[in-house]
Formats: structure tokens, sequence, C-alpha cells
């Protein structure tokens, strides 16, 4: 195998990897809200996402969490890591993550594209 294909196929791993850690822990919040598991469901969430949670509900996130408009879990069809930030789409869903200290954490969920303007996002951080 030429040594440009070798290295150009090893370039390739970690992003994939990091795009499935992403992609299980945006599964993982959807999960938990829909099995009514707000804990589990807010240990997913970026510091500040979950400030935010917690701020525009005036009740501990384990509880408003649950209350959110997010979709059901659906198939993960695509996720594009930027460095230490990633794009997951599921059917019904978009989400972004970043890498915290702990590994992924969601930064906003239920995200809808919304042509040349920012996604609308049901939750999201400051």
């Amino acid at each position: 195998m030429p040594a440009a294909l070798l290295l150009l196929l090893s370039g390739c791993a970690p992003a994939a990897e990091r795009g499935e850690a992403a992609a299980d822990v945006a599964v993982r919040l959807l999960t938990a809200v829909q099995s009514q598991d707000g804990a589990a469901a807010c240990a997913t969430l970026a510091p500040e996402t979950l400030a935010q949670v917690e701020e525009a509900a005036g009740q501990s996130c384990d509880r408003a969490i649950l209350d959110e408009d997010l979709p059901s879990a659906g198939a993960v069809t695509g996720t594009d890591v930027y460095g230490q930030w990633a794009q997951v789409r599921l059917t019904g869903d978009t989400m972004f993550l970043a890498v915290f200290p702990g590994g992924w954490r969601v930064v906003a969920a239920g995200c809808t594209p919304r042509g040349d303007r920012p996604y609308d996002c049901v939750v999201q951080g400051g």
C-alpha cells in the first residue's frame, strides 16, 4: 500500500472515532429524555447549557429538561467534527457539541436549520 494512502487512511480514524463519541452523547441525551431520566439527560449538557435550562425554567435541570420540546431519539444520519466542536444530525434533530475535560457535551439540541440564518434550537447555552 502506498505510504500516502496509508497515511490518509490512518488520519481519518481519530476523526471518525471522535464523531462516533459525539453521536453517542447526542443519542444518550434524547434517550434519557424519552426515558424521563432528567439526571442522565443533564449529565450530557455543557455547563452553560445546563445553567441556561435551569435559569429559563426556574427549576433544576433534571426537572426542566424533561419539559423541553426535544424530539425522540432518531437514527444518526451524519456527524461532522471541527476540532473541539461537532455537529450531529439525527432523524428529526440536529445537535451541536463541544469537548470538555470529561468528553463531549451538548451545547445545543433540538435544532432546526433556517436557511442562511443560524439554527433555531430548543435547548442552548448562553
